[in-house]
């Protein structure tokens, strides 16, 4: 009997912290393209050596700028991101625009960066080799096609937000609550 008291606790307090979770995200529906946002700045960052590397050993036109928008933009769009929703008040219009143009330009920053990676990898003379002292090459492609995949994201959720925020405040999230049963009607006038 103690089993099944504690089985049945152990699935209604997993129930409840989802509820909990969509009550969170009914109210802030904005956090998942944050959460988008904070993954695509952590996979650039947290690779941020490979991709120095990258840079000091192609050493092509803007790979040194584009490395640095890529960083200060993926700090700014946190704190333009954070700025657009104030709490309880409407959201910011004019944040939201430089949010756009912030990650338009990160965008913009890690494509270059990828056509001079090509094309250092790929030119006919003095061709940049791929092997195991250069590997950093090949992991710096990569975070940073996953930075623009994640940048992306962010852009189709955020502007997918009016969408989605109506469909997740449909979810019903009471809870039911049993009826009164036994209780006797509780004399508050003050009689002994």
């Amino acid at each position: 009997m103690a089993n099944l008291k504690a089985e049945g606790s152990g699935r209604r307090g997993f129930r409840e912290t989802i509820r909990k979770s969509i009550v969170s995200l009914k109210r802030s529906p904005q956090s998942i393209p944050l959460l988008t946002l904070a993954a695509a700045f952590l996979v650039f960052s947290l690779n941020l050596s490979a991709i120095a590397n990258t840079t000091a050993r192609i050493n092509g036109a803007n790979m040194g700028q584009c490395e640095f928008v890529g960083m200060l933009f993926s700090i700014l769009a946190f704190v333009v991101f954070l700025r657009s929703f104030p709490r309880r008040k409407p959201p910011v219009r004019p944040m939201i625009v430089l949010l756009y143009v912030m990650l338009a330009l990160l965008e913009a920053a890690d494509t270059l960066y990828l056509v001079r990676i090509l094309s250092a990898v790929n030119r006919a003379e003095n061709r940049i080799v791929v092997d195991a002292q250069t590997m950093y090459i090949s992991t710096a492609y990569n975070v940073i096609v996953a930075h623009m995949i994640l940048i992306g994201a962010t852009a189709v959720l955020f502007a997918l937000l009016p969408v989605y925020a109506k469909a997740i405040r449909k979810i019903n999230t009471s809870i039911e609550v049993d009826t009164m049963g036994d209780m006797q009607a509780i004399d508050i006038s003050g009689e002994d």
